[in-house]
């Protein structure tokens, strides 16, 4: 068995995003694997780096009760997840809250001399993105490149993950078929499956 958090950041619950949440959270629980998760918009958390969390010295560890929760999280995880739709190419402001809160120098990284070392080193990530558009489009004119630079690359493995996938759902919208939906969320479960099932369970 292994130990799962996931971070999800969409503000309305009955959401494409969240469907898959729900369809990533289940097959984990299905094949026996403990799961955490941090629905950041229902759990009320606070997005707003504050300057006590930037101020050298500050016991930031007594008065920000919620980043001590959640790095406790991510330090108990063999894998986090986090699943956002792209919003302007980007991560939610949520999201990027929850980012600028919870993997703060000292905890998922630090500066020396020769370049930034990742400190959550022996932990797996994935990464589940949303978008409206179609990738090829991101695709051809490098945006997507960027984005997985900037977002996998900058943020996980900088901070030492190994990012084992990240899976991307495009053309998500309202006229959505119900079909696509359905084969969208099997996919979903089929990837949990090839990357987590063969572990053993206790």
């Amino acid at each position: 068995m292994q130990k799962h958090l996931i971070v999800v950041a969409h503000p309305v619950e009955d959401s494409f995003t969240m469907s898959v949440t729900r369809a990533y959270l289940g097959e984990l629980v299905r094949i026996g694997h403990d799961v955490r998760l941090h629905d950041l918009y229902r759990m009320g958390f606070d997005p707003v780096l504050s300057a006590e969390e930037l101020t050298e010295g500050s016991d930031v560890h007594v008065r920000m009760a919620d980043v001590v929760i959640a790095q406790k999280d991510v330090l108990a995880a063999d894998v986090v997840t986090v699943i956002y739709p792209l919003w302007w190419m980007a991560m939610p402001a949520m999201m990027k809250g929850y980012i600028d809160r919870v993997f703060s120098r000292g905890f998922a990284y630090e500066t020396q001399p020769d370049g930034v070392h990742g400190l959550l080193s022996g932990r797996r990530a994935v990464v589940v993105t949303i978008s409206a558009a179609p990738l090829a489009s991101f695709v051809a004119d490098g945006r997507w490149q960027a984005m997985q630079l900037l977002q996998d690359t900058h943020v996980f493995r900088a901070s030492g993950f190994d990012v084992i996938g990240h899976l991307h759902f495009d053309e998500v919208g309202p006229a959505m078929p119900a079909d696509t939906a359905s084969a969208n969320l099997a996919q979903v479960r089929q990837f949990v499956r090839g990357h987590f099932a063969s572990v053993p369970t206790v």
